[in-house]
């Protein structure tokens, strides 16, 4: 049988039909609420970079605690559906398959900066000859401001204290080379690498396994922003030796604006409660959950051996219900069906901008697939804001971010191949 998912390209729209039809994870699009247009149809949402769409089963998650408070009030915490005393848990499992992870070195909580700065109390320990943190060049703002003021908080300077990974002249990306040379001529200098696992603007892919290897091999702390990676591509976390991580949830994993963050510990971390040792916050949900209730009885932190010992506050149950609606349809496809798909939809979004070569833009993510996740850059020769004004007017939403760059993300969950030749036909409209 002709199958086109293995058929030569093609840039006409019968073939982006044919790999629809074909296409193993279709029926999961009416998963989602698609948003639509001033006519009625369906938008052509590229933006899961920025903002996940909406699971059709969320709002009975959330209407589901809605009415166990209403219901049972206090009691609620141990006779709700899902009791919300141990709420936290149901997303231990689900977490740690998607990032690659044991279920104790995971735990949901907070947002994203919130817990790599928490993150940092514990694995950021600067002394007077071990005291720098690398960050990349075109790093989130967050991560930014994040180093700088985690340096000041020490009495560091910036100027000093902070080293910023930059592509050679005249490139978009960071080889990975280039960060393995910087670890052996500054390694005995650095506390802490936080890098990305996706870079959010250029779409990158890091080699997180080598780098986590070679930070180790120099003396150094490494944790990774998952914010762009965390479901866009598969992780293996635990197995890379990965000191510790975090991630947003409102991005590829669809848990609505704001929504509560994860966090990961490695196991070798978790296990140790000497809170001289690895210091952290606490907080009464961190502490040893057999004597939590004995309140002032238990002055002492006792931290579980486990990443909710870096928890600080009860669980937002009302926040977390849509990442355990979430986490549901992940754990269904699997993170290795969703990347083969995001492969296929990249390839063919690759092999499309290839038939249509343009002086007026620049492609920046990498061509390798493996080193790319589900977004494209495109950097705009001229009039960038005029270009993604012109997509969005004829129905594609995406985002642009300064100065010049247009990021689109077929998300596997909802986008089609269909869509993708569609957003091509409108790009070679307008570029």
């Amino acid at each position: 049988m002709n199958d086109a998912l293995h058929d030569p390209q093609r840039p006409d729209e019968d073939f982006a039909l044919k790999l629809d039809a074909q296409d193993p994870l279709a029926r999961y699009r009416q998963e989602f609420h698609i948003p639509t247009g001033p006519d009625g149809r369906p938008l052509i949402y590229l933006c899961g970079n920025s903002l996940g769409l909406q699971p059709v089963r969320t709002r009975a998650f959330v209407d589901q605690e809605l009415r166990d408070w209403a219901e049972l009030a206090v009691d609620g915490h141990f006779r709700a559906r899902r009791p919300w005393y141990p709420y936290h848990e149901r997303l231990r499992e689900p977490g740690a398959r998607l990032v690659g992870a044991l279920p104790h070195e995971v735990v949901f909580m907070n947002g994203l900066t919130v817990n790599l700065h928490l993150l940092m109390v514990s694995f950021y320990r600067p002394t007077p000859q071990r005291y720098r943190i690398v960050i990349e060049d075109a790093a989130f703002p967050s991560d930014i401001y994040l180093a700088r003021t985690q340096l000041q908080c020490h009495g560091i300077s910036p100027d000093d204290g902070l080293i910023v990974l930059r592509p050679r002249a005249g490139e978009h990306l960071i080889r990975t080379e280039d960060v393995l040379d910087l670890l052996r001529r500054e390694g005995s200098s650095i506390a802490v690498l936080l890098l990305p696992g996706v870079n959010y603007f250029t779409g990158q892919v890091f080699d997180m396994q080598r780098i986590a290897h070679a930070g180790h091999a120099a003396g150094c702390a490494v944790g990774f922003d998952l914010a762009h990676a965390a479901g866009n591509v598969e992780l293996r976390l635990h197995e890379w030796q990965v000191d510790f991580a975090a991630w947003c949830t409102y991005k590829y994993l669809n848990s609505g604006p704001g929504a509560v963050a994860g966090c990961f510990i490695h196991d070798r971390h978790v296990r140790n409660t000497d809170l001289t040792a690895l210091p952290r916050f606490g907080g009464w949900w961190g502490n040893d959950p057999l004597t939590r209730f004995r309140m002032h009885l238990e002055p002492e932190f006792v931290p579980v051996p486990s990443a909710d010992a870096w928890q600080l506050s009860n669980p937002p149950i009302l926040a977390m219900a849509p990442v355990l609606a979430s986490l549901e349809i992940f754990d269904e496809v699997g993170m290795a069906a969703i990347r083969a798909k995001s492969l296929r939809l990249t390839r063919y979004l690759q092999f499309l901008l290839d038939q249509m070569p343009s002086s007026r833009y620049t492609v920046i993510t990498p061509r390798e697939p493996e080193w790319r996740g589900c977004q494209f850059s495109i950097l705009a020769h001229e009039r960038p804001r005029e270009l993604h004004q012109s997509l969005e007017s004829a129905g594609v939403v995406c985002d642009f971010r300064e100065p010049n760059v247009v990021r689109v993300a077929p998300a596997p969950l909802y986008n089609t191949h269909h869509e993708v030749w569609r957003f091509w036909q409108i790009l070679a409209r307008h570029a």
